[in-house]
């Protein structure tokens, strides 16, 4: 254990280190004690387990953590920290993490950790951060530290939020910008990836050139080839000239695959060559062309389940799994939510020339409470129904009941079948058409919440419209 103490310092709170490396430990707690203005008392802990010891005993005010000295805990650093963050009675805690190993960064910050720093650090890093920590969670003169409190970012690049896990999300699109290394997007629909991508896009190098996006799952697996890497003249039956794809429209910008994971596999082995050597070649073209893009790619899929499935390559998959960002869901971040009700209510409000009084107590506690499957856009949608459907006023529970129709989608009630002698059985196809048609109706349009109801691909549901529009141009 090392414990400290000075005649021009005063003990203020208690901190423990866990590092398995005993002489960068000390030298840790040294240059913390030169930066912090007022001295903790530190205790040092070698590894997961003595660390959790040290916690059923001891409440300490801060925990400063090397993330590969947590193996003997747990095998996965998500689980050790976990275990940690249960026993710390509250404490902030801040992750050291090798500067390769953003995944796991991310994966303490998801089970609470504070934030993170990357590796190699310093005391007076440390420090800075702590003080960060501390305005930010309230909890100054306790931890013995003084900074200049900076305003929690409210808006950023698109995004709209001032929950901890989104000031996390600002900082890191600010550190990843800079890099022309792949992203890999993950968070549920709804979240706001798009956004992400263009932020990245708009805060770095390449913010000068062409931003090119294209939905994997909104094209049809057949013309995914040549909406990608191009087409030439000929190389098919309508293609009348040559055309340029998304990743030679890019070229010198950023690619921003959205739903990377509705790729056929045999488009992704080529993606795989394209991301290793820089080139391309057009579909019915023998040769090759140089291009430089960033590559970001997005998924509101589990990742590791596409590739255990064998949807997705797992090769490709470790090549665009360079910097890794998540989308927290809604629900996760409660506090933004009547935030972004309020952005979206003003923004709709002006749209429509319609004037409101604001959000009812009860009201507000509806909307926070709700669990928003459709995340952001959800909200999004609900808010603007409101503005359409009501003249102003003060947002009341009944309006917002009155315009969530998305909670009350549900299957109709059962229709008495008619006599057996009169009823026509259709074709599986036209059952098929009828069922689909239905749930895209009941999803107000949205062929990807269609999808995800009736647990089929939205390139699916694409193919399937297009043979219908197929059947009845030949009939």
């Amino acid at each position: 254990m090392i414990k400290t103490s000075g005649s021009d310092k005063t003990l203020c709170g208690r901190l423990l280190l866990i590092d398995s490396d005993s002489a960068c430990a000390r030298q840790t707690s040294a240059e913390l004690l030169d930066s912090l203005l007022v001295a903790p008392q530190i205790t040092h802990a070698a590894a997961g387990r003595e660390a959790a010891d040290y916690l059923r005993k001891l409440r300490f005010d801060v925990i400063i953590c090397d993330l590969d000295s947590l193996s003997d805990l747990a095998s996965r650093v998500e689980d050790a920290m976990s275990r940690l963050v249960r026993l710390a009675d509250g404490a902030l805690v801040l992750a050291v993490a090798d500067s390769g190993s953003v995944s796991a960064a991310l994966g303490a910050m998801r089970a609470g950790a504070h934030d993170y720093v990357a590796k190699p650090t310093n005391g007076s890093a440390l420090a800075g951060r702590l003080a960060e920590l501390a305005q930010r969670h309230g909890r100054p003169r306790s931890l013995g530290v003084e900074a200049t409190p900076e305003p929690e970012i409210s808006d950023f690049a698109g995004f709209v939020g001032a929950s901890s896990a989104m000031q996390f999300l600002y900082e890191q699109i600010g550190r990843v910008a800079a890099s022309a290394a792949p992203v890999f997007i993950t968070g549920e629909s709804g979240t706001g990836k798009d956004v992400c991508a263009e932020a990245l896009h708009s805060r770095g190098p390449r913010a000068g050139s062409r931003f090119v996006a294209i939905n994997c799952a909104a094209i049809p697996r057949d013309l995914m080839e040549s909406e990608l890497f191009g087409v030439m003249r000929g190389a098919f039956t309508g293609a009348h000239e040559d055309r340029r794809g998304a990743a030679e429209l890019a070229d010198g910008g950023t690619l921003f695959l959205d739903e990377v994971g509705e790729l056929d596999l045999s488009l992704q082995s080529k993606l795989l060559r394209f991301l290793q050597t820089g080139c391309l070649s057009r579909v019915g073209e023998t040769a090759t062309r140089k291009v430089d893009v960033r590559v970001i790619c997005a998924t509101n899929r589990n990742p590791m389940q596409m590739i255990a499935d064998r949807q997705f390559r797992e090769d490709l998959f470790y090549r665009l799994h360079v910097l890794p960002i998540h989308l927290p869901p809604l629900r996760q971040r409660p506090s933004d939510i009547m935030l972004l009700t309020r952005h979206f209510l003003s923004r709709y409000a002006h749209e429509e020339r319609k004037s409101f009084a604001g959000i009812s107590p009860e009201a507000a506690q509806r909307l926070t409470a709700a669990d928003w499957p459709g995340n952001v856009r959800q909200l999004q949608n609900l808010v603007r129904r409101l503005v359409v459907m009501f003249d102003g006023g003060e947002i009341t529970t009944d309006m917002i009941e009155a315009a969530d129709i998305e909670s009350r989608v549900a299957t109709p009630a059962p229709v008495e079948a008619p006599r057996v002698e009169r009823r026509a059985v259709l074709p599986m196809w036209q059952q098929e058409q009828r069922i689909i048609e239905e749930a895209i109706t009941a999803f107000g349009g949205n062929v990807s919440m269609a999808a995800a109801a009736l647990e089929i691909s939205p390139s699916t549901i694409y193919r399937k419209r297009q043979s219908w529009a197929d059947m009845a141009a030949a009939g």
